[in-house]
């Protein structure tokens, strides 16, 4: 299974349109941040995509996307949402799953109305079958769980991706080999949700910046939270404008030593990061 970051950045996006902050003025491009999506590939030839932000259709260029097998939404957020219609060239021949939970599908239902409505034939619109996520379900020889998670008061959804024969379709218990979870605009937890995703391989997991915030985990937060989920790595997205990515590197080489974490890979995610499990 391969993932690939296709943005690493917060609803604002880097740069933030007016902002002439340090970050925002780097030359580097891994100070550029869209909004914050994932890109998935299994072994077996599966092709999913988690978000639709709206910078989807550059993303899905840039990363050469030219079929998916489903689209999975944390929840309906504009800049995890509002790319929705740049599915549209994927899913011409056969309607499109899209996985959420059920306020995430009642909210894309009424902002994206058009795609539901009776209208004149055409190419003018993407074919979505909305599918509420509540138990695991497989798409070839991936497994997919849905993880339910705190953003602010929202109740949203992480994702566990794990690859495998099958006999990891329930949700409690240890992850198995190759399994990937992600978590984006998380503020907290629940017990039964980190149960269920202990010692994944690869954890991607939102993180706003260094200050706390209301809704989303701070550095500090999402990195305490990967060591006691016993994460093998750790990648931070979600990032805002308030840290330049070298920063951020600091960071958590900090952390790890400050936790005897050494051994345990932690570093800042940015656009096109590829990872192999």
């Amino acid at each position: 299974m391969k993932l690939i970051v296709l943005g690493s950045g917060t609803s604002d996006g880097v740069p933030v349109i007016g902002c002439d902050c340090p970050v925002c003025r780097s030359p580097d491009g891994l100070n550029k941040r869209t909004r914050a999506s994932l890109y998935i590939l299994g072994n077996a030839g599966e092709r999913l995509v988690i978000d639709t932000g709206p910078e989807f259709r550059f993303q899905a260029l840039r990363a050469g996307i030219t079929r998916l097998d489903a689209v999975l939404l944390t929840h309906a957020h504009a800049d995890h949402l509002h790319g929705l219609d740049d599915v549209r060239p994927l899913c011409r021949e056969i309607p499109l799953p899209l996985y959420a939970n059920d306020p995430t599908l009642a909210e894309m239902r009424e902002r994206f109305s058009y795609i539901f409505m009776e209208t004149q034939r055409g190419g003018g619109k993407p074919r979505i079958m909305p599918l509420p996520a509540r138990e695991p379900f497989r798409i070839g020889c991936l497994t997919i769980s849905p993880v339910p998670v705190k953003h602010g008061d929202l109740d949203i959804l992480g994702w566990k991706i794990s690859e495998g024969n099958g006999d990891e379709t329930t949700v409690g218990g240890e992850v198995p080999a190759h399994a990937a979870v992600y978590l984006t605009d998380t503020s907290s937890i629940p017990a039964a949700s980190l149960e269920a995703i202990r010692r994944p391989d690869i954890l991607i997991i939102g993180s706003l910046r260094e200050r706390p915030h209301a809704t989303h985990f701070s550095f500090n937060e999402a990195l305490s939270a990967a060591a006691g989920m016993e994460a093998r790595r750790v990648y931070l997205t979600h990032l805002s404008h308030n840290h330049l990515h070298g920063q951020i590197e600091d960071y958590c080489r900090l952390f790890q030593g400050n936790h005897n974490l050494i051994d345990t890979p932690m570093a800042p995610a940015y656009d096109g990061l590829e990872l192999d499990l």
